[in-house]
């Protein structure tokens, strides 16, 4: 069971996109257009984990050599991070100086998701790609599409 993916090849539509790479297309078109603010949902407190594809691509091949036994397994980091965090991450990895709106008519959703990955740790596996360096990597990839 993963957690919430990110990286390059997202979807990065502004209407349906999860929060990541919604974040990385606001941030961008706040650049591109020389917007004073981006406007992003809640409060910004609810907390998330996020996992970069290549990280889940090696947990599975990881899993396919060393787990063969019927127990579901979550696949993270163990880390999660507020949805403020990560806005400032992926202000940060897109070069966007202006201001950050929130829009406390929306919802937060969920206060905190994060997977137990205690299990999938024990057998020896962690995560490579720390999450700023994986945000700046996939708006990187977002770049090369546009």
């Amino acid at each position: 069971m993963p957690t919430n993916l990110y990286g390059p090849g997202d979807n990065f539509d502004p209407d349906n996109s999860h929060v990541l790479p919604a974040m990385i297309r606001k941030f961008h078109d706040a650049k591109k257009t020389g917007a004073s603010s981006v406007a992003l949902w809640g409060t910004g407190t609810p907390r998330r984990e996020f996992l970069y594809v290549d990280d889940m691509a090696d947990a599975c091949l990881f899993l396919m050599d060393r787990h063969n036994g019927s127990q579901i397994v979550n696949i993270g980091t163990g880390e999660d991070v507020s949805i403020m965090e990560l806005a400032e991450m992926v202000r940060s990895a897109v070069g966007y100086d202006g201001a950050i709106a929130w829009d406390l008519s929306k919802p937060d959703g969920t206060p905190r998701k994060l997977l137990d990955v205690s299990f999938l740790r024990g057998m020896g596996w962690r995560h490579k790609v720390e999450l700023a360096d994986g945000i700046k990597t996939t708006y990187d990839a977002f770049m090369d599409v546009l």
